[in-house]
């Protein structure tokens, strides 16, 4: 599991650091206000639907369904999906492009008119992304069956490959109609480095099977994680139209500090991929003792990572946009958004233990009920914090999800949940600590000593646990 999460990861990390590339880029084009923050509103329902296949909505659910089967039944189970999922991409592809208007009004209702026709137009273009994505997910499963994890963390990589190239040939130059065309090409990108994995299946595309009894079988586990994931998304919609409502600029600031952010959780993802993978079809006490190990790997990835940011935010800040006005926002935002890194990373850990035995519908009541609390909280401390209380009241709902989780799972008793709690909330603690008694320092040593204290933690908590001997 650690060998397999290192090479994932490594794929994952390339992509994601393209993924803030390609944010760095555009505020270095555009500045951070009305057209950013148009084509970032656009942007949002494509890359949703990118994050959540990413994070394991399709494979989740089909893992165990193409695991039971063998030989050319497994190709045949990817040939009768396949002409399905192309038909419900271009189909939401369409209703995104007829109703992009009343879908970017929704997303960005404190756009300004002008900005909600830029981003309306954006839109049209960047809901054809959605075939070529529900398509890689498609055949990621096939991928993940034959441990091919580098090739599938290579999407990220792929999908922002042709935008940032985009950016940095053409600058502050490049139209929005530019950018939105480039990442559509990402999209198509992505499922092309997979047909050699399905072709060797014995997957071919002019098969198509009556995809009724598969389809059927999917749809059925399918459904809840679809359900936790919109749920997700329309909280990720709140957070953004929240933003859009607080200035000119507020949804740049955030959306680049959630891909800082997402930076550190790269390894997570992957650990996610594959614990998932290992997990399912296993007797209790071995999914059990996966978790145990899985759960101990998540606090070693974030919690040193939490240091690390909240202790150089500024650096890290003044170094990436010297020249910005207004980038004390994202400095602040980035302290505030690493706070719930441990306890985002415990609830997708907590949430593939029950799916890896089949029950898909417990984590989503959950995730609905962390969800809730995130709601409220974000009508609330936005207006009494600021930007900051978008992060609190994020805070606030994963804390929800993780005790509804532990006491649904009933394993209160059987994970180590003081210890390792404890140990992030004091390291938080500590490092805003740190921060505030090292600020005054030139942002390269700055960057250093945050730097560190990270790396002594992580080496610390590797000595004590030894996760890779598990």
């Amino acid at each position: 599991m650690f060998g397999s999460t290192l090479w994932l990861t490594l794929a994952t990390l390339a992509g994601l650091v393209l993924g803030f590339a390609r944010e760095w880029l555009l505020v270095h084009a555009w500045g951070a206000g009305l057209i950013s923050d148009a084509f970032l509103v656009a942007l949002f329902l494509p890359e949703a639907v990118r994050t959540a296949l990413a994070a394991g909505l399709l494979s989740n659910a089909a893992l165990p369904l193409y695991q039971q089967r063998l030989g050319a039944d497994r190709a045949r189970w990817l040939e009768a999906l396949t002409p399905s999922l192309l038909l419900l991409g271009a189909g939401l592809a369409l209703l995104l492009t007829l109703g992009a208007g009343a879908w970017t009004g929704v997303v960005g209702a404190g756009l300004s008119e002008a900005g909600g026709e830029l981003a309306a137009e954006a839109l049209k273009i960047l809901a054809w992304c959605l075939p070529g994505l529900l398509l890689h997910g498609l055949f990621g499963v096939a991928a993940l069956t034959r441990e091919r994890y580098l090739l599938t963390g290579c999407g990220s990589l792929l999908f922002n490959l042709p935008p940032v190239a985009c950016l940095l040939l053409r600058g502050s130059a490049v139209s929005v109609e530019e950018l939105a065309w480039s990442c559509v090409a990402g999209s198509l990108l992505m499922p092309l480095s997979l047909l050699p994995t399905v072709w060797r299946e014995g997957w071919r595309p002019w098969r198509w099977p009556d995809p009724g009894v598969v389809g059927r079988e999917l749809a059925g586990r399918l459904g809840p994680l679809l359900a936790s994931a919109l749920a997700s998304n329309g909280l990720a919609l709140l957070e953004r139209m929240v933003a859009s409502w607080l200035g000119e600029g507020v949804v740049t600031w955030v959306n680049l500090a959630r891909k800082l952010i997402n930076l550190p959780l790269v390894a997570l993802m992957s650990l996610n991929q594959i614990l998932m993978a290992l997990m399912s079809g296993r007797v209790w006490d071995a999914r059990l003792a996966l978790l145990r190990v899985g759960l101990q790997c998540a606090v070693l990835l974030t919690v040193p990572a939490m240091v690390g940011i909240v202790t150089t935010a500024p650096a890290l800040v003044a170094l990436l946009l010297p020249a910005q006005t207004g980038s004390e926002r994202l400095a602040l935002l980035l302290v505030w958004f690493s706070a719930p890194l441990a306890v985002g990373a415990w609830n997708a850990m907590l949430a593939r233990y029950a799916y890896a035995g089949g029950d898909t519908r417990l984590p989503l009541r959950c995730e609905l009920a962390g969800n809730l609390v995130n709601a409220l909280a974000l009508l609330v401390l936005p207006s009494v914090l600021g930007t900051a209380g978008i992060a609190v009241a994020a805070l606030f709902g994963l804390l929800t999800t993780t005790a509804c989780l532990l006491r649904r799972l009933e394993l209160f008793g059987e994970v180590a949940w003081r210890d390792q709690g404890l140990l992030a909330f004091c390291s938080f603690c500590m490092s805003l600590l740190l921060g505030n008694w090292w600020r005054a320092l030139p942002s390269l040593p700055l960057l250093a000593l945050g730097t560190l204290a990270g790396t002594v933690l992580l080496g610390a908590l590797a000595w004590r646990w030894k996760p890779w001997r598990a």
